[in-house]
């Protein structure tokens, strides 16, 4: 959804440990994570975390792609 939106993301399939792949997004430098694990997702949710400020977020998956245009947006200004 989100690569259809337009927002270029990057999927972390690699077989390591949930820390690792965040410390290499850190180290990358994304501005955004989405973290999609088995216990949120089975509630229909995701965790967005703001690499600047780790403010983390809980949303509905369907509210993603705009949460996600919103904060890119305000990244812009």
């Amino acid at each position: 959804e989100l690569a259809s939106a337009g927002i270029e993301c990057i999927l972390d399939d690699r077989p390591e440990r949930a820390g690792v792949k965040f410390k290499d997004s850190d180290l990358i430098g994304f501005p955004i994570q989405i973290i999609i694990g088995e216990k949120r997702i089975a509630n229909g949710e995701v965790e967005i975390k703001d690499r600047k400020t780790k403010e983390v977020k809980i949303l509905m998956s369907d509210k993603i792609v705009s949460a996600i245009k919103e904060f890119l947006s305000a990244l812009g200004s």
